[in-house]
């Protein structure tokens, strides 16, 4: 049943004396009823709660490997949810009607963890991915729902930007199993043009990944005039291969006309076979063009 209802939860990760929430990069100080850059969580009365608690806008049945994930439970399916909001403000959104407003500001459904948990085991998916908009802004709907699903033999998913604090992600590694990590430019100036987040967490994020065992796999989304160079590709490759993310199977996608850059063309697949050739110089092991 949809509802246009939100819950408040009180969050996690936040300062009670600056009222800065601690939660991704952008470290938010928020004013009495003020709003993160997410859109998610709120100062209500003193304290910082999130509106994205057990109201998910988007709940479905997905191959795995449309998240993508080509080496992790292939060919199952994996329940995918997400509610409103995102840390980033990406140009070419392709989900931009529901990562660009507030839970409080669309339809969602009145779906608790539990609830999903029993959606999983009636829809027979091995494993739960916190996908579409970014898991970030629902941590606490996301970590309640993966310590569940972890009691329930069920593997938990990210599908994330990778735009987290350190401690807050140490904490949620803990309970998931697998994540595909969006890294969208590595010019930094590019990137936050972009996405309006920094470069630097996001390589950060790998890193915190790697080192807690999460099995790991990278998108590279081709846009025309952000992501396209291919030397800035080439510097893209070489650092994951130095940082000993060779074997990490790396998706370079094709680029189609989204939201703020409808005007461009979609990115030539040359230039894709293009970039699937040099990460294969570079001593990328895993690489899959996607899009094409």
């Amino acid at each position: 049943m949809i509802t246009t209802n939100h819950f408040l939860q009180p969050a996690l990760f936040w300062d009670k004396e600056t009222f800065t929430c601690k939660l991704c990069p952008h470290n938010c100080t928020l004013a009495e009823g003020q709003r993160g850059i997410c859109r998610t969580r709120v100062n209500h009365n003193g304290t910082l709660c999130t509106l994205a608690w057990n109201n998910p806008c988007a709940i479905n049945a997905d191959p795995i490997e449309k998240k993508p994930l080509f080496h992790f439970m292939p060919g199952t399916q994996t329940l995918s949810i997400a509610t409103a909001g995102c840390n980033m403000r990406c140009l070419n959104c392709q989900n931009n009607h529901i990562s660009q407003y507030s839970p409080d500001e669309i339809p969602s459904y009145r779906l608790n963890p539990t609830d999903i948990i029993n959606r999983a085991i009636d829809y027979n998916t091995p494993s739960i991915s916190y996908t579409y908009t970014e898991p970030t802004v629902y941590y606490e709907f996301m970590l309640e729902t993966a310590k569940l699903a972890r009691s329930n033999g069920i593997k938990n998913i990210i599908v994330s930007n990778g735009y987290i604090n350190t401690p807050p992600l140490k904490k949620l590694c803990k309970w998931i199993d697998a994540a595909n990590i969006d890294l969208k430019c590595f010019d930094p100036v590019l990137h936050q043009k972009l996405t309006g987040a920094k470069l630097k967490p996001v390589l950060n994020t790998l890193k915190t990944l790697k080192d807690n065992g999460i099995w790991l796999e990278i998108t590279h989304l081709v846009v025309p005039e952000y992501s396209d160079d291919t030397n800035t590709f080439r510097l893209m490759c070489d650092w994951l291969v130095k940082g000993g993310f060779s074997g990490t199977p790396l998706h370079i996608n094709r680029f189609f006309p989204q939201h703020k850059l409808s005007h461009l063309d979609p990115t030539p697949i040359e230039t894709i076979k293009e970039m699937c050739h040099i990460a294969e110089e570079c001593g990328i092991k895993y690489i899959y063009p996607g899009n094409i």
